[in-house]
C-alpha cells in the first residue's frame, strides 16, 4: 500500500484546550478528514462522520486493542466496505498496523494505532515523510544536474500557440 500524507504548513494546535477541536484539525491537516467543518454528502458535522468516529471513538478510546472490520461495522453501523476504505486511509498514513487473530482461531486481521500509542505510530508516519522527501530531493538534485550538463537541449519553449483563423465575411 502506498504511504500517502497531506503536508501542509501549519501553526502547532498547543494553544487549543479541546480534544477533539485539535484531533479534528489535525486529521484533517493530513489529509484524513475532508475541509470544511461540515462532511462530505449528508454525513454531517465531522464529529458525527464515520471516519472521525472510527478514530475517536474506537482506536483512540483504547489504542492497544486490536478492532476487527466486523466489530468495527457494528459499532460504526456502517458496511464493511466502508470500513476498509477508511481502514486502508488510515494505513496508507502508517498510523494503523495488523495485528494477527490466531488467538480466536479464525485467522482474521485485526487493526489498531502502531505501537498502541498515538505518537509513536506518528514517529513511524514522520519517518516515512522524511524518507519521501529524501527521495525528491534526490531526484531534483539529478534533475538539476542533467539540466546543467545539458543546456541547450533542456532550454524551455513556449508551447505553439494555435492559430486562430478569422472568418473574414463575418465582420471580424
Amino acid at each position: 500500500m502506498p504511504f500517502e500524507l497531506s503536508l501542509r504548513y501549519s501553526t502547532p494546535l498547543t494553544p487549543i484546550p479541546d480534544l477533539d477541536e485539535v484531533l479534528r484539525e489535525f486529521l484533517r491537516l493530513v489529509g484524513y478528514l475532508p475541509e470544511g467543518e461540515e462532511g462530505r454528502g449528508s454525513e454531517g458535522p465531522i464529529a458525527q462522520s464515520l471516519a472521525y468516529r472510527l478514530v475517536r471513538d474506537c482506536l483512540l478510546k483504547d489504542p492497544s486493542r486490536a478492532w476487527y472490520v466486523e466489530e468495527l461495522t457494528a459499532v460504526l453501523h456502517t458496511s464493511k466496505p466502508t470500513v476498509y476504505r477508511h481502514v486502508n486511509k488510515l494505513k496508507s498514513l502508517d498510523l494503523l498496523e495488523e495485528v494477527g487473530g490466531v488467538a480466536d482461531g479464525k485467522g482474521r486481521k485485526g487493526y489498531r494505532l502502531r505501537y498502541g500509542n498515538l505518537a509513536r505510530a506518528w514517529d513511524f508516519t514522520e519517518a516515512n515523510a522524511q524518507n519521501a522527501l529524501r527521495r525528491y530531493r534526490e531526484t531534483v538534485n539529478h534533475l538539476q544536474a542533467l539540466i546543467e550538463k545539458a543546456p541547450n537541449e533542456t532550454s524551455i519553449k513556449p508551447p505553439a500557440m494555435p492559430r486562430v483563423v478569422r472568418d473574414r465575411g463575418s465582420g471580424r
